[in-house]
């Protein structure tokens, strides 16, 4: 039996919002088709403040937003604009070349909130990292849970435990909320090939051993895991088929080939890039 790769996460801040950031990591580029994932910890924003970032550029990837408290708001250069509320996924595919904006909508700034949640990019395959971009929005309620002996499974995005989520993931991909009771247990399957485990809260033990909550656990291959709950537990599961080929991230940036990326740093520079209907500030090349 292999031992379980354990990461913990550095700080960073994106806009005022502190986050904690495990992957990538020197230690684990990928996990699946995931190549990016912040935790957006709990912050309280008081009224008159909330999250602004401004217009911005994407290729190569999808990005995943999905809250446990607080809202966002949503834009980009295909015309989409959607308030996001906890619970609901957010699903951009870059394609080629898109914009966007997120920010705290203005209903939220005007009495405070509180934020917390998750953002992950999921690597395009190849096939699907030029072309058209394209947006989703799915309400909470069309999320599928299963809910058994303490243990609630949500599938956020992509299948498993026998559900599956309504996004429209381009590659074999899992992706669970996890809430389990004290003293429940939990068997994680072999059904996806690369696997990793976050907990966002409580006490756990996996095969035995301790998990520290913010630790990002990659699960060894082809081998079914035990997730034992010590007291209440918040996690989140997720991995898929490995990617079909290595991946560069740079900026906002996601590529199988250099070039590409290259070619968007010099497209984002010169201003030849689609925009966000309304928006005029733009974040520029670091």
């Amino acid at each position: 039996m292999n031992s379980p790769l354990v990461i913990r996460p550095r700080i960073e801040d994106v806009a005022g919002q502190p986050i904690l950031r495990p992957l990538p990591s020197a230690k684990c580029r990928s996990v699946g088709p995931f190549v990016f994932f912040d935790h957006m910890l709990e912050t309280r924003y008081a009224a008159g403040t909330g999250m602004n970032i401004r217009q911005h550029p994407h290729i190569g990837l999808s990005t995943l937003t999905y809250l446990f408290q607080g809202q966002l708001q949503h834009k980009d250069s295909i015309g989409s604009d959607q308030i996001v509320a906890a619970g609901d996924v957010s699903w951009m595919t870059a394609g080629s070349a898109i914009a966007h904006v997120e920010r705290t909508p203005a209903a939220l700034t005007e009495t405070g909130f509180t934020m917390h949640g998750l953002q992950v990019w999921l690597a395009s395959p190849k096939a699907h990292e030029q072309g058209p971009g394209h947006y989703s929005h799915h309400p909470a309620a069309t999320l599928p849970v299963s809910d058994n002996l303490g243990v609630q499974i949500r599938m956020i995005a992509g299948s498993g435990f026998c559900l599956e989520s309504p996004v429209p993931v381009l590659s074999p991909t899992l992706y669970a909320e996890l809430h389990l009771q004290t003293a429940t247990t939990l068997l994680i399957p072999t059904e996806h090939e690369e696997r990793a485990l976050y907990v966002l809260d409580g006490e756990a033990q996996l095969n035995g051993e301790t998990v520290e909550a913010h630790s990002l656990v990659v699960l060894p291959a082809g081998e079914q895991m035990t997730l034992f709950a010590e007291s209440d537990c918040h996690a989140v599961l997720f991995g898929g088929a490995p990617l079909d080929g290595p991946r560069r991230i740079n900026w906002n940036f996601v590529a199988s080939d250099p070039a590409a990326i290259d070619e968007a740093r010099r497209r984002w520079a010169a201003g030849d890039w689609p925009t966000v209907p309304g928006e005029s500030e733009r974040i520029e090349l670091p």
